[in-house]
C-alpha cells in the first residue's frame, strides 16, 4: 500500500472487505509498506485482485512470519492488527440524493464495498441496530435546509427539498422539521453510546452538534420552521450534549451559509496551490485506532473545501483526537472521539479531489484518481471497525 507497490488504493479496500466476506484471515500492517494488508491466500482473491486492478504480492509463510517479527519489534512503530469480519454499513442519506452528492458513497462504489441507503424513517424505527458503522450524508440536522436560504431560497431544487422535508416530518409525527431532525440526532447519538462506529463528513459534522447541543431550544428563524427563535437562545447551548465541539458561536443571520464559529470557511488565507493538511503520527502499538485511521501512502494530503471545511481548534474539546491538520492556519481537518461504547470520527471538507465542489458541478470521476490520499482517509474508517479491539491507551 505504499506510493510506489500500489496502483490502486481505493479498490485494495474492496479487495480487504471481500476477504473478510469469505471468512479469510486478515490483518493490517500498520505503518508497513504504507498501511499494507496481509491475506491469507486464496485463488478467488488473486482473481478478483486481477479483475479490479489492485497490485498485490505473494509471499511464504515464512516471509509472513519474518514481516510480523519484524513488526512486533519494541523499537518499532508498527502493529499486525486482526481483522475479524465485515462490518454491515449504512449510510444515511435521502433516497433521491445522486450518488455524486456524497464522497462516501462515490468511493464505497468505486471500492465495491456493499451498504444499505437509510433515512429517516429507518433511524427512528430503530433500524440503525442491524449496522456496525453509519457514514452521516452532508445534512443539515438543525433544520435549517442547509443555510441555502440566502442564494438559493427561490431555486426549483430548494423549494422542492423543503416542500418534501416537511412532507417527510409530518408523516413521521413531527410538526416541524427541526424537531423532526433532533430527534433523528438523538437516536444516532444513542446508537453511538450503544457501541456504534459513526463516520460524518462536511455539514453532517458540526451540524449534528449543534443540534444535540439545542436540544430544547428554538434556533430556527421563522422562514424555517414557521415561528421565530427563542430570545437569547445561544446562552441556552447546552455543550455537555454535543460530540466533539464546545464554545461556538452560532451564526444568526439566516442569508449567512454558515452555522457556527465551529467551521474555518471563511477563516481561511490560504491559496490551494499551498492547501494541505499534514496527519498526525501515532503509536501503532499502544494506539492502534488513530494509526488506523491515519494510514496512508503520504503524511500530506491536499486540502479541499466544503460548507464546513475544517474545525475551528479553540472549539474542539480536549477529549477529541486531532488526527490532521493545518498548522499554519490552526485549523483540525479530521477529528475522532469516543462517545460511551462507541465511536466516531469527523473530515471536514466535501470532496477530496474536488477543491470547491459547488452546487451543479459534475460528479468526481475516482477511475482518474485511484491512489487518492483523502479518499483513502474515508475508507480507513470503513475497515477499522473489522479491527480485533484492543484497549486504547491515550
Amino acid at each position: 500500500m505504499s506510493h510506489d507497490n500500489q496502483k490502486s488504493h481505493l479498490k485494495a479496500y474492496g479487495i480487504v472487505y471481500y476477504s473478510l466476506q469469505a471468512g479469510l484471515k486478515s490483518k493490517w500492517l500498520l505503518n508497513y509498506d504504507g498501511g499494507a494488508f496481509l491475506i491469507e491466500n486464496n485463488k478467488i482473491v488473486e482473481k478478483e485482485c486481477k479483475i479490479r486492478g489492485v497490485s498485490y504480492q505473494i509471499i511464504s509463510d515464512a516471509k509472513a512470519q519474518l514481516i510480523l517479527e519484524e513488526i512486533s519489534s519494541p523499537s518499532s512503530n508498527q502493529d499486525a492488527v486482526t481483522l475479524e469480519k465485515a462490518p454491515k454499513i449504512a449510510v444515511y442519506s435521502p433516497k433521491d440524493k445522486m450518488p455524486w452528492d456524497d464522497a462516501v458513497t462515490m468511493v464505497l462504489t468505486y471500492a465495491e464495498i456493499p451498504f444499505d441507503v437509510i433515512y429517516d424513517k429507518e433511524v427512528l424505527e430503530d433500524k440503525l441496530l442491524l449496522y456496525e458503522w453509519l457514514h452521516l450524508h452532508h445534512e443539515d440536522f438543525t433544520g435549517q435546509y442547509g443555510r441555502f436560504y440566502g442564494a438559493f431560497r427561490t431555486a426549483p431544487w430548494y423549494l422542492e427539498g423543503k416542500k418534501n422535508a416537511e412532507k417527510l416530518a409530518k408523516e413521521l409525527g413531527y410538526s416541524k422539521v427541526s424537531e423532526e431532525k433532533l430527534a433523528v440526532s438523538k437516536k444516532i447519538r444513542d446508537y453511538v453510546i450503544g457501541g456504534g462506529f459513526m463516520f460524518a463528513m462536511c455539514s453532517a459534522t458540526d451540524s449534528f452538534d449543534i443540534a444535540l447541543s439545542a436540544d430544547g431550544v428554538d434556533i430556527a428563524e421563522a422562514m424555517f420552521d414557521g415561528d421565530g427563535t427563542d430570545i437569547n437562545y445561544q446562552s441556552k447551548i447546552d455543550f455537555n450534549k454535543t460530540f466533539a465541539f464546545k464554545d461556538f458561536q452560532l451564526i444568526r443571520s439566516p442569508t449567512v451559509y454558515e452555522f457556527s464559529s465551529i467551521d474555518m470557511t471563511n477563516k481561511r488565507k490560504i491559496p490551494k496551490t499551498s492547501d494541505y493538511f499534514s496527519l498526525v503520527e501515532f503509536s501503532a502499538k499502544w494506539d492502534p485506532v488513530p494509526t488506523m485511521l491515519t494510514q496512508n501512502h503520504t503524511t500530506l494530503v491536499k486540502g479541499f473545501m466544503g460548507q464546513t471545511t475544517s474545525f475551528n481548534r479553540n472549539t474542539i474539546k480536549s477529549n477529541v483526537l486531532v488526527l490532521g491538520e493545518n498548522k499554519v492556519n490552526r485549523e483540525a481537518r479530521y477529528i475522532h472521539g469516543t462517545k460511551g461504547k462507541g465511536m466516531f470520527t469527523f473530515y471536514g471538507g466535501h470532496d477530496p479531489e474536488d477543491y470547491t465542489h459547488r452546487v451543479g458541478d459534475p460528479k468526481t470521476e475516482l477511475d482518474l484518481h485511484p491512489t487518492s490520499p483523502g479518499y483513502r482517509l474515508i475508507l480507513n474508517n470503513i475497515l477499522f471497525p473489522a479491527a480485533k479491539k484492543k484497549k486504547q491507551k491515550t
